[in-house]
């Protein structure tokens, strides 16, 4: 498998816009932060011994690749900005570990369901990420893959502390499970603040598309634990399952409403965006991202059958500036990237 292969394949599994609560929950992810016993955090790590934390790594997971399946590895400081920076926007490594390549890799399975970084933030980042609100699968194969290399790797762990983690936060379980959630509904009808604002006292963090410090835009939230300790894993999956849930629900009775007082407004807002998008001949990320949420809203409650929802996952990420470059096989300004995105998007849509 190449780096082709993976870039080249524009729907990932989490976009395939199936799953429970699909309609609200574009993808559900678990990410465990592990590191190995006496090496130093990667933040201090020489490029010849995080070599070492590399090859420790590979061995190790050449042992379990028949489990999950194969998992192909990559050496970031061999692969170019470009593909680094869409491996980002397909939510396979973090920002952090694309802008830094040097003693940094990452493990991918084809089907992009599963990502391990090596020497992120701490020396493996486990990743599942899964279609709709699939916390408990994303778990299990997380879990699996990080028990078949707790038995060749030997793992930073305290009796009285959990698992050891460069950030304190992730010391315990070293579990953030998240959620990616649409919500025009609580925006639009001015709720989100409100529903949203109660997260932290529950112990949840709202971050945006692609994880801590991003930006939100298209009314796409991210939801996950912000504490690891003191808490098991059961207790942490089922405290964000409740969570995310009781959100699909305020989200779903906002569109009703808003359907069933504001039909004609609604209406016109979705047909609004679908012939923006149709017929743009320019489309600035934030633009189409916006106009998209709208499309989006209208498909699910009906309003327009066409295109399907994953047309939308898939678009959300091929529409990314890294992503377009790769498309159309060359370095482009921001207006060029905006006539690109557009083209891209009216190829996509049902006309």
């Amino acid at each position: 498998m190449s780096i082709e292969t993976i870039i080249g394949k524009t729907v990932s599994r989490w976009m395939e816009g199936k799953g429970d609560f699909s309609d609200v929950v574009i993808s559900s992810r678990i990410r465990l932060a592990r590191n190995l016993e006496g090496y130093p955090f990667p933040n201090v790590l020489s490029e010849s011994v995080a070599g070492e934390v590399i090859t420790a790594v590979q061995d190790a997971v050449a042992k379990i690749s028949h489990e999950p399946g194969p998992l192909e590895f990559f050496n970031l400081a061999s692969l170019s900005a470009l593909e680094r920076f869409i491996l980002v926007e397909k939510h396979l490594i973090s920002p952090i570990h694309a802008e830094s390549p040097v003693g940094r890799s990452v493990l991918l399975k084809e089907d992009q369901s599963v990502s391990i970084m090596v020497n992120e933030e701490d020396h493996l980042r486990i990743q599942c990420i899964l279609p709709g609100l699939n916390l408990n699968d994303a778990w299990s194969f997380a879990s699996q893959i990080d028990d078949l290399l707790e038995d060749t790797l030997n793992i930073s762990y305290s009796e009285i502390l959990g698992y050891l983690t460069a950030c304190p936060t992730n010391v315990g379980t070293g579990l953030r499970a998240s959620a990616m959630v649409h919500l025009p509904g609580l925006v639009l009808t001015h709720q989100v603040n409100l529903v949203l604002g109660l997260l932290p006292q529950l112990g949840l963090a709202v971050r945006g598309l692609y994880g801590e410090g991003s930006e939100i835009i298209g009314n796409l939230f991210q939801v996950s634990n912000q504490v690891t300790i003191g808490k098991t894993e059961e207790d942490i999956l089922s405290n964000i399952s409740a969570v995310v849930s009781q959100i699909v629900d305020r989200e779903r009775e906002a569109r009703q409403a808003m359907l069933s007082e504001a039909k004609d407004q609604l209406e016109d807002k979705v047909w609004r965006a679908f012939g923006t998008l149709a017929n743009a001949r320019m489309m600035p990320a934030h633009e189409a991202l916006t106009l998209l949420s709208d499309l989006r809203l209208g498909m699910d409650l009906g309003i327009i059958t066409c295109p399907q929802p994953e047309v939308y996952n898939e678009l959300i990420v091929i529409t990314s500036p890294a992503y377009l470059q790769y498309l159309t096989g060359r370095e482009m300004s921001a207006a060029a990237l905006d006539v690109e995105r557009a083209k891209l998007i009216r190829s996509r849509l049902c006309l």
